[in-house]
């Protein structure tokens, strides 16, 4: 096929993205041997439902259990119950569900299995806080992360700090069953222990490097969890050689690298050259999006290319609010925003950023469209790309312009997808 369309093409590159990652396509090839005793399933993230239902289509024998899922993101299963929670801000819901996952997993024997499908999101959906702290504690713990710009490894270090289920506690309580975890990653570097938080993955982080970000990026505390983290109370989470996870296991079935491997072959079918960025990418997200629009400028000021180019990327960028707490949009917005400002005018240069879960940051679209005219055609209708930025608008800009991408619920995470192609005939 060739490009045609470019923004059609674009979309088709998010499309591929996305059902590399589908559970039902990756969870089958990673199936556990069965157990002498009971299979019991636990999980959280946005993808969870579909990857319990995914699941229970290919496992072999009787099966049970809890997953916790986004609003708006459940699916049927047969013998798996479904919840549904709060996400980016955890609720009651959430609370209710962690409460009773913990209990799934306390009542595992040496003969069950207990299989933990694991997927980005999992964080906010797993509300289960330690020592007299109060799910207001928590969710006021997530804002403050949100908004400190720490990026999401550093986040997790510390939501692992005041949990009772995060940071391996899951699967230390399920001892000595065997633990096998199912994850989709959407964390930069593929980390285990940092997709949800590791609720069924223990990692070396402990107390004193959650004291150390929480000081380096200033993250408001409630004078409580403050005083624990500083002055004591606080348990520290399981490290890697705790007999408990002795009979723990696990395993990465979809990341963001295996997505881009995906569209970077449905693009070089296309006939593009393509340049894959890294699957890992962080920072702030405007600055990203100005030093992407920077190569694209670079690249179209060096020698002419026969073929249409494209650049794609992925990882997680942060967006530090600051002041600007009534700002509207996601990181992929601002990335795209930032990057339209930098490409101001070229021609035949077109993007994409999108999360690949369907939903960027806190509003309903996956991402947007831009193109060299973005910024032209936001000052003919009286707006200022840099002062939308500024304030933090870019979901406003987009819509505005009418540019934005909205799929709902993909069934999957595996982190964002950037795409920026550079086609000067198709201009």
């Amino acid at each position: 096929m060739g490009i045609g369309d470019p923004r059609t093409f674009l979309a088709h590159m998010f499309d591929v993205a996305v059902a590399a990652a589908q559970p039902e396509r990756v969870i089958a090839q990673h199936l556990p041997e069965p157990p002498a005793g009971r299979t019991l399933i636990v999980g959280a993230g946005k993808a969870s439902a579909q990857m319990a239902a995914a699941f229970e289509t290919v496992w072999p024998g009787p099966l049970s259990g809890l997953i916790v899922t986004q609003y708006g993101a459940g699916v049927p299963c047969k013998n798996i119950r479904v919840v549904e929670a709060a996400h980016p801000v955890p609720d009651e819901a959430g609370l209710a569900a962690s409460e009773e996952l913990l209990k799934v997993a306390q009542g595992a024997g040496a003969d069950d299995l207990v299989v933990a499908l694991i997927s980005g999101g999992g964080s906010a959906l797993l509300p289960l806080p330690a020592n007299g702290l109060t799910l207001g504690d928590e969710q006021a713990l997530n804002r403050a992360l949100l908004a400190s710009g720490a990026p999401i490894s550093k986040m997790n270090v510390v939501r692992k700090a005041f949990s009772r289920i995060k940071g391996g506690r899951l699967a230390a309580a399920a001892a000595p069953a065997r633990v096998v975890s199912l994850i989709l990653s959407d964390v930069p570097g593929d980390d285990p222990a940092m997709v949800a938080s590791g609720p069924t993955v223990a990692s070396p982080e402990g107390l004193e490097a959650a004291r150390d970000i929480v000081s380096e990026y200033g993250v408001e505390l409630s004078p409580l969890a403050r005083k624990l983290l500083f002055e004591g109370g606080l348990e520290a989470p399981p490290m890697p050689d705790d007999p408990r996870l002795a009979r723990a296991d696990h395993t990465i079935i979809a990341s963001a690298q295996l997505s881009l491997d995906a569209a970077e072959q449905a693009a070089i079918e296309a006939g593009c050259d393509v340049r894959v960025l890294g699957d890992a990418i962080e920072g702030e997200a405007r600055e990203v999006g100005a030093a992407q629009a920077k190569m694209v400028r670079d690249l179209m000021a060096g020698e002419g290319r026969a073929k249409p180019f494209l650049l794609l990327s992925g990882g997680e960028t942060t967006v530090t609010l600051g002041d600007a707490r009534n700002g509207k949009g996601g990181r992929n917005t601002e990335f795209l925003l930032s990057a339209a400002i930098g490409l101001k005018g070229a021609a035949g240069v077109h993007m994409l950023a999108a999360d690949t879960d369907g939903r960027d940051g806190s509003e309903h679209n996956a991402g947007a469209f831009a193109d060299g005219g973005s910024v032209a055609r936001l000052a003919a209708g009286g707006h200022d790309a840099q002062e939308l930025l500024d304030r933090h608008r870019a979901y406003t800009a987009f819509e505005i312009l009418g540019d934005l991408l909205e799929t709902g619920p993909t069934g999957t995470n595996v982190n964002d997808f950037r795409a920026i192609l550079v086609a000067p005939h198709l201009s």
